[in-house]
């Protein structure tokens, strides 16, 4: 028997995929902090390889390549930060680092936007950052590249262009953890699933954006994500 439900069920949340007409459901978004040195100076903190830590938003805050972003309410202090997103394609738990590229599907370009000053209102008060990070339209993210095509990057530039002006650059082989490390770590504390996209870490630059900005990023080889802020 199919079930019923009391209200509709919500939408499946989707990204594109490079060569395919289908497409891939979104399933949880983990997003790694502070993993390039420089982002996490700037930060104020020291980069020293600490083990990871994590926080998340959900599905509904994805924003397909080309629409638009809708500067969010409650926040005068929004904030890009561009990064490689992994996409998974099978789960598991306590993934050895020498198999975890094998639970993934493909690559893409995302934005972890951040409510900047909701965010450290939060750190000063020893709250969560769900308000400052997991806010609608808060996970922007290009078409996906299969891993079948675009293989399992090591270095490669990271970089985000505000209204045609270079903001943040960097490359994947500053990362503090690497991709392979981040999934081992990762499904120790969660059986990841498939679905499940990590937002990798943003390499330094981040900075306020205002309404009318045309934000285009950019990881090599990769399909790059533009978006207007209105």
């Amino acid at each position: 028997m199919n079930p019923t439900y009391v209200i509709d069920p919500p939408a499946i949340v989707s990204l594109p995929v490079v060569g395919e007409t289908r497409r891939f459901a979104v399933n949880r978004i983990f997003c790694v902090g502070r993993n390039y040195a420089d982002h996490a100076r700037e930060m104020g903190h020291d980069p020293d390889r600490e083990p990871p830590f994590f926080f998340m938003k959900p599905a509904s805050s994805i924003v397909a390549d080309g629409n638009n972003m809708t500067y969010p309410d409650l926040s005068n202090d929004v904030h890009h930060e561009i990064e490689m997103v992994v996409a998974i394609s099978q789960g598991g738990a306590n993934i050895p680092a020498d198999k975890a590229l094998e639970h993934i599907y493909g690559y893409a370009v995302g934005l972890d936007m951040t409510r900047r000053d909701l965010q450290g209102e939060a750190k000063k008060m020893g709250r969560p950052w769900d308000t400052g990070k997991a806010f609608d339209q808060s996970a922007p993210c290009a078409a996906i590249t299969p891993a079948a095509i675009y293989g399992h990057p090591t270095h490669g530039s990271v970089q985000l262009m505000v209204n045609g002006e270079v903001r943040q650059s960097g490359d994947l082989n500053q990362l503090i953890w690497n991709v392979p490390d981040t999934i081992a770590y990762l499904s120790t504390l969660f059986t990841l699933e498939a679905g499940d996209l990590i937002f990798s870490g943003t390499p330094a630059g981040v900075g306020p954006i205002k309404k009318g900005d045309v934000l285009e990023g950019l990881v090599e080889d990769l399909t790059p994500l533009k978006l207007t802020i209105i």
